[in-house]
């Protein structure tokens, strides 16, 4: 809760920062991926999860355990990729922009929820899964749901 209630003051920090949009998006996925590499560790910790066996497991992983466990919120899970390794979290409700009526015309390129996808990004690198984590749609920019896609490129060496 507390993190939900400060995020909106450290974009907003951001955007004082950095002229460009660009550099905010990438300042968040770079934060996230920091505190993904390490939240990987409490998850697993707390969770008593066991290990996956595909990539749709993850993403189910992803979406009914991670998600739910510190956000609060259960995302749906589709697989968009006849490969099996593009999926989509469509998120209902977003804790991040409970605070958050729309984003300033000025501020049309930002990313506001961005550090989700470096958090998700930086879990699954530790578990030794290549992932591009994007956001697809996002209700603060006038779509009608919010969407993160995660294609995983290829397992990594262990």
């Amino acid at each position: 809760e507390l993190f939900v209630l400060t995020y909106g003051a450290l974009v907003a920090q951001l955007c004082k920062d950095y002229e460009k949009d660009e550099d905010v998006n990438t300042c968040l996925d770079r934060m996230g991926y920091g505190i993904g590499i390490r939240l990987i560790d409490d998850f697993l910790a707390h969770s008593a999860v066991k290990k996956c066996r595909s990539y749709s497991e993850t993403a189910d992983m992803i979406a009914q355990v991670a998600f739910k466990m510190y956000l609060g919120v259960t995302p749906s899970v589709s697989c968009s990729s006849a490969a099996g390794n593009e999926f989509s979290l469509i998120l209902d409700k977003n804790p991040l922009v409970d605070f958050v009526e729309e984003l300033p015309a000025e501020r049309a390129s930002l990313c506001y929820c961005n550090l989700l996808c470096g958090v998700i990004r930086g879990a699954l690198e530790m578990v030794h899964l290549a992932a591009e984590v994007t956001f697809l749609q996002d209700r603060l920019k006038g779509d009608a749901v919010t969407e993160i896609g995660i294609t995983f490129l290829r397992k990594a060496e262990d």
